[in-house]
């Protein structure tokens, strides 16, 4: 089964990957809001939403949907995704704290990362 849902995986992901680069270059403009990105998580969470709907407890979904759109598709699309359907699991399990706790320290904690990364690689030190 592992060969299979490895293939199912970069399938997925890479025809993601490309929608994610296609989208960007034809929305992208220099210097303004970064509406593409925005575009891309909000697409890729309802995708997830959606998919994730149809799908559960269905055969097909089980057997190659969840590797193909969830982790492939919408994993090389965008990862907020996930963080998406992360969180509203954690919320409809009662986990509220947990749910805001993970929101905010996603959001916080990455952006910190990314900075630190990019300082770090830079000339700044």
């Amino acid at each position: 089964m592992m060969p299979k849902m490895l293939m199912l995986v970069a399938c997925g992901g890479a025809l993601g990957a490309c929608g994610r680069f296609l989208l960007t270059t034809w929305l992208f403009v220099p210097g303004q809001f970064p509406w593409p990105t925005l575009l891309i998580n909000l697409l890729g969470s309802f995708g997830i939403g959606m998919i994730w709907g149809m799908g559960l407890q269905q055969e097909w979904f089980e057997s190659w949907g969840r590797y193909l759109l969830v982790v492939g598709l919408l994993g090389g699309f965008t990862t907020f995704s996930a963080f998406s359907l992360e969180t509203i699991a954690l919320l409809e399990s009662g986990r509220i704290l947990a749910g805001l706790s993970y929101v905010l320290l996603s959001v916080l904690v990455c952006i910190a990362a990314a900075w630190l990364g990019q300082l770090l690689s830079t000339d700044y030190l």
